[in-house]
């Protein structure tokens, strides 16, 4: 009888040793796992993709297996009650999960390796199980260069140099089992910033040496999400210390590694950056997964809401103590208003659908928190998330499980809100907005204005009281991006005399800016705000051609986010201005074609990219450059970079050019822009 899903055996603990080897972008390994035999069975088995293995023994003993590519097989007489030690040497070569930055090109310090692990994907790199029911107590060492920082999930032990060449092991413990998917680490070069919570538990925050000026805004709040969130769960952090690492194109915003959250380095920005595009709500939402998704884990996909729904919901509650109330429930009627467009399209999905969205996943689903909180109270809320995490620690859950829990808390049924809340497809749209307009005045305004409109003539609505009535930055704003042209000149002035960054950022997307008094509009370019700069330039721009010139030497320095969005635009519009410093205009149109290249980030190429499409064409180098990019580890960047060629070789200039270029492609490259072209 073979263990096919691992109820007949526990495995209970593994010490992991790893080296990556970059110039071959594989890992060479060893790990042996510690596990009882609950029932007898004549084999069992791990999860292990594109691995090979040169020792496999069963408490020390060479032992038989086989291996489809996909999963070792182990083949024993495994006797109930019976404890062992699996060992495994291998080698693997990892086609995802593990990625190899920096080490291709020529510029030295950016070299990477991180990983994404998330669903079941770290069998790419260590036996392990894609089944996240399987929780175990992972200790890790890991083999790497002196000079590097080495970053895993636990509390660090202790280094030691190992070879010939200096590599130094760096070992790092665990004291809780967790799912393997939770399994990550980074190699890089890093600085750290230690902070300390009310708790005592160590937060380390990790940045680039270049990026010292910009820890502060970018990990501001982090110890008081931190004890915040301590509180409001009121669960102890369930881990020995807490770590945050930036990295290069990382797949997604951020992932929630158990200890050891890694997240995209866009994120790192500096002062003016905070206010458009902070790492607040990341930071609260991946923090938050440490007792949503980690101390507790799903079942399965059917059980999703119970990692990202409450991930989403307590990142919001977080933003609330931070930003205030307002800010939380225009969060929740933002929510609502795109669920509410997907339902109206016929597009609604349940909660327990396990294909669901990660937009009903997270945003339905913090927004059904939110309603069963306001349905059963405070107190009853906060018992049962307790009861909840205290029952299920370090193991798998159900909904009804978490159902259960609060029922008990609240002395509620309350099957009628899994039925319309979990179940349904739809949103009980009509109880969304009473809650929100019973919470907050200005969305209360919002909802009696928009009645308003629907039931009289758009003359007769008296938008000026709604502008004085309660203040609201979020009401304005949506004002002036929705109502602009309804308001008085006297409230437009008002806008612009405000000091608001959000209000003034709405003013700045407006289209139509000849309606608008022209000196305050320009006075948007001065504004701390990157946003705002970046659209008040171009609506200038594009309004006033007569000053372009001026406009550009009022934003030559400016360089915006991370991903230079106020810099790429600007080199746009230099070159494309007549007589604007003809001198350097070849200069600044190399410079923005050359932002194509792979040393920059894929938002940065790609920014690049669709300004060059959209103005100037490409050079032969970027379109190498856009090929190397359809091969690129970000499946969004790829399907970018695919689509955009497959609509170039469309041209009959451009894909002459393209087959002209395929002697310098790599094999794969070659074969993929092969099966493209046209046979003739």
């Amino acid at each position: 009888m073979c263990s096919q899903h691992q109820d007949k055996v526990d495995f209970v603990r593994a010490e992991v040793l790893i080296e990556p080897i970059p110039h071959t972008k594989s890992i060479k390994g060893e790990v042996a796992y510690e596990f009882e035999v609950l029932e007898n069975v004549d084999s069992l088995f791990l999860d292990a993709h594109h691995m090979s293995y040169s020792k496999v023994l069963l408490d020390l003993k060479e032992v038989r297996y086989d291996s489809d590519g996909n999963r070792i097989n182990i083949h024993a007489q495994f006797k109930k009650g019976r404890k062992h030690i699996l060992t495994l040497v291998y080698e693997a070569q990892p086609k995802q999960t593990v990625y190899f930055l920096g080490w291709d090109d020529k510029v030295k310090g950016n070299e990477q390796i991180w990983t994404q692990g998330q669903g079941k994907y770290t069998s790419h790199w260590l036996p392990s199980f894609d089944d996240m029911n399987e929780k175990i107590e992972f200790d890790i060492s890991i083999i790497a260069n002196a000079q590097s920082t080495v970053l895993t999930n636990g509390k660090f032990l202790n280094k030691s140099t190992v070879t010939k060449e200096g590599k130094v092991t760096h070992r790092y413990d665990m004291e809780n089992p967790m799912s393997s998917y939770l399994l990550a680490f980074v190699i890089g070069t890093y600085r750290k910033q230690t902070l300390l919570s009310k708790s005592e538990t160590p937060i380390y925050n990790y940045y680039y040496p270049k990026d010292s000026a910009r820890v502060e805004p970018t990990f501001r709040y982090t110890k008081r999400i931190f004890d915040f969130l301590e509180n409001e769960i009121g669960v102890a952090y369930p881990w020995q210390n807490y770590k945050q690492v930036p990295v290069h194109d990382f797949l997604y915003a951020g992932m929630e590694n158990t200890g050891t959250t890694v997240f995209a380095d866009g994120y790192m920005i500096d002062a003016t950056a905070f206010v458009d595009k902070n790492y607040v709500n990341v930071n609260a939402h991946e923090m938050a997964h440490q007792w949503f998704g980690n101390l507790v884990t799903e079942e399965n996909g059917e059980h999703h809401w119970l990692h990202e729904g409450f991930a989403t919901y307590y990142a919001y509650l977080a933003e609330k103590a931070i930003f205030g109330d307002d800010h939380y429930f225009w969060k929740l009627y933002r929510s609502w208003k795109q669920l509410e467009e997907v339902a109206q399209q016929g597009k609604g999905q349940s909660l327990l659908d396990p294909k669901a969205s990660s937009l009903v996943f997270y945003e339905k689903g913090a927004l059904a928190l939110h309603m069963l909180r306001d349905e059963v109270g405070d107190a009853a809320f906060q018992l049962g998330i307790r009861n909840f995490l205290d029952k299920y620690r370090y193991s798998n859950v159900q909904v009804d499980d978490f159902l259960t829990e609060m029922a008990n808390a609240s002395n509620q049924d309350l099957q009628k809100f899994k039925a319309s809340w979990l179940v349904d497809t739809q949103l009980p749209s009509i109880n969304v907005k009473v809650n929100l307009a019973k919470h907050s005045p200005s969305l209360k305004a919002l909802f009696k204005m928009e009645s308003d409109l629907n039931s009289a003539t758009t003359a007769k609505v008296d938008f000026e009281t709604y502008w004085n009535e309660t203040r609201s930055v979020h009401l304005r704003s949506h004002m002036i991006r929705y109502y602009s042209e309804k308001l008085s000149e006297k409230s437009i002035e008002a806008a612009f005399a405000t000091d608001t960054v959000k209000v003034r950022q709405a003013l700045a997307l407006l289209s139509d800016i000849k309606q608008l008094p022209r000196a305050e509009f320009e006075t948007l370019l001065n504004d701390a705000s990157y946003v705002t700069i970046e659209n008040a330039l171009l609506q200038l721009w594009l309004g006033y051609p007569e000053d372009r010139a001026r406009y550009l030497d009022k934003t030559k320095g400016v360089i915006g986010f991370p991903n230079k969005n106020i810099r790429l635009l600007w080199l746009t519009l230099a070159v494309l201005t007549n007589g604007y410093e003809p001198s350097a205009t070849k200069q600044y149109f190399d410079e923005l074609s050359g932002y194509t290249s792979p040393v920059y980030s894929f938002e940065i190429r790609r920014i690049s990219f669709e300004y060059l499409k959209e103005a100037f064409g490409f050079t032969d180098k970027n379109l190498l450059d856009l090929i190397d990019a359809t091969e690129h580890h970000s499946w969004q960047f790829k399907k970018f970079a695919r689509n955009l060629l497959d609509e170039l070789i469309k041209d009959t200039t451009y894909k002459e050019r393209i087959t002209g270029l395929m002697d310098e492609l790599k094999p794969s490259q070659k074969k993929y822009v092969g099966s493209k072209l046209p046979m003739e």
